[in-house]
């Protein structure tokens, strides 16, 4: 049976009362016989305000973005003295885009989208059932991932990041009062390790949603755990899809993938929170940001270019391999690098984007442009931009940090570096403009874009304009990943004195280090 189709953010208003416009979501489900039906619940209490049978229902445009649904239904009274009655509700939306995508749901759920998997249809066709997570991501990409996370060696690797779960454990377990009593939706939940430490600060009820079939070793971990375990609920299934009892007070999750936003699952974290968190509800983490900052590295560059010589032998095996040595150096410049580096190679401190959670659309992460301003603090040769996230848990007692930046304590994600085909001279003071454009695709990544120019400096520099610029297309879903750890490197003193390699800094890791109870081993973990 086809999982509900939801519009959270609605405006309900009942046509045959003087009551204002309500606050609702509007649900397309199917009933027990199977009939498809939509509700209208209202935001913040679960209270419905009507059910419509939608074989009995139509849908008018009445303004930009209102409709009216018209619905007729029985009257009541005896067998012989039925009447039919007809009852009109005006719905409102936010944008043009949402109102077409209801008016549009109202005709695919009406005509036979949510009749049960493998019923014939009028037309005799059968229409497969998607939710909204199946109609943005490939099929293939979506088995790969949830096969990946299904396998217990990539959760341990994920566990066996200290920074990354030491850092879990203690935004939670110092913010108690945030999960004392409180009902928590855990967002993929992998092995249940978030539901475990949820439980462990008191949580009232844990549910822990997880699509992979990591769902069964969830259960098996958290059931080996009985004195947390009977507090935590295990729903296999995706957040866009699954159904839960009751609302959350807080919603935990790891959705950060490699630049904080590849593998696309934070727009399931968005889809949770508008779905089951309550209006005063808590997101941990609360909010991410994308640090940037131009670099330097002869190395690097060099190691990159060099994998495309071997497209320039002329005689390989009687074969001229020369006439690919372009494309494969394109290619090759199309991957961005994923390693841990030396914070002495950032040719200018870093600018950020932000991303707030609790308040961002689902949609905002579909293109990300960000603009990019730098001043160079030293004069040498820029390679690219260089890139890495930090997350906040903004908890009522305590605020922590998870930083991926160099020079902080390696994490699993590393930090990753987009190089340019063609280097930028620059001197010291030298303005460097650009832009970072990323935007998804189906296969649950993104395309990069990358822009820098140098701006003329100097006397007179008022009246130049860009000196040069070099662009490059990298593809985040297919990165070479160089793991090395940072190499020893000789910076200028000037270099030294004014490259600072975070905007913000985090927590000191040693600190967290010695919060934590030291009895607690990985394997715990």
């Amino acid at each position: 049976m086809e999982a509900p189709t939801e519009f959270p953010s609605v405006t309900f208003s009942d046509l045959a009362t003087s009551s204002s416009a309500a606050p609702a979501a509007a649900v397309f489900s199917v009933d027990s016989s199977g009939k498809p039906r939509l509700r209208f619940v209202q935001t913040g209490s679960a209270a419905p305000l009507a059910e419509l049978d939608l074989e009995t229902t139509q849908v008018f445009r009445v303004g930009p973005v209102d409709l009216l649904c018209v619905s007729e239904e029985e009257s009541g009274g005896n067998a012989t003295d039925e009447k039919l009655c007809s009852k009109a509700f005006k719905v409102g939306f936010k944008t043009k885009d949402e109102s077409k995508g209801f008016a549009t749901a109202f005709e695919e759920w009406k005509n036979g989208r949510s009749s049960k998997d493998g019923a014939s249809l009028e037309n005799g066709l059968i229409v497969p059932s998607k939710s909204k997570f199946d109609s943005k991501i490939e099929a293939t990409s979506a088995k790969m991932y949830f096969h990946y996370y299904g396998q217990l060696l990539h959760q341990q690797n994920m566990l066996q990041d200290f920074v990354r779960t030491g850092t879990y454990y203690a935004a939670v377990l110092e913010n108690r009062s945030d999960f004392e009593g409180r009902v928590v939706v855990d967002v993929g939940a992998g092995s249940g390790i978030l539901s475990l430490f949820a439980a462990q600060a008191g949580a009232k009820h844990v549910y822990a949603v997880e699509a992979s079939e990591m769902a069964e070793y969830a259960q098996k971990l958290i059931s080996g755990n009985p004195s947390l375990g009977q507090r935590i609920t295990v729903i296999k299934g995706k957040v866009e899809e699954v159904e839960l009892p009751e609302k959350a007070d807080i919603l935990i999750s790891e959705p950060m993938g490699t630049l904080l936003v590849n593998e696309r699952m934070l727009e399931s974290y968005i889809i949770a929170r508008d779905r089951f968190l309550t209006p005063s509800g808590k997101m941990f983490p609360t909010l991410g940001r994308i640090h940037m900052a131009p670099f330097s590295d002869e190395y690097l560059y060099v190691e990159v270019a060099n994998k495309a010589l071997f497209w320039q032998q002329q005689n390989f095996f009687g074969v001229d391999l020369t006439p690919l040595h372009g494309s494969a150096f394109q290619g090759y410049f199309s991957q961005p690098v994923v390693d841990a580096f030396d914070p002495r190679l950032l040719v200018s401190p870093p600018t950020f984007h932000t991303l707030d959670f609790t308040s961002m659309k689902e949609e905002d992460l579909y293109e990300l442009d960000i603009p990019l301003n730098f001043t160079a603090t030293v004069g040498t040769r820029v390679h690219g931009l260089a890139c890495w996230f930090d997350v906040l848990f903004n908890g009522s007692t305590v605020q922590r940090w998870l930083t991926t930046a160099p020079g902080s304590p390696t994490t699993h994600w590393y930090q990753l570096r987009c190089v340019l085909q063609q280097p930028l001279y620059v001197m010291a003071g030298q303005q460097i403009t650009g832009r970072l454009h990323l935007v998804a695709h189906s296969a649950q990544s993104y395309t990069i874009y990358l822009t820098l120019s140098t701006k003329m400096w100097g006397v007179g520099a008022e009246q130049g304009g860009v000196l040069q610029t070099s662009t490059g297309k990298l593809e985040l879903k297919e990165p070479y990943y160089r793991l090395s750890q940072p190499q020893s490197y000789g910076a200028s003193d000037q270099q030294q004195q004014t490259v600072q390699t975070q905007s913000m800094p985090p927590q000191d890791i040693s600190q967290l280090q010695d919060e934590i109870d030291p009895s607690l081993s990985l394997e715990q973990l």
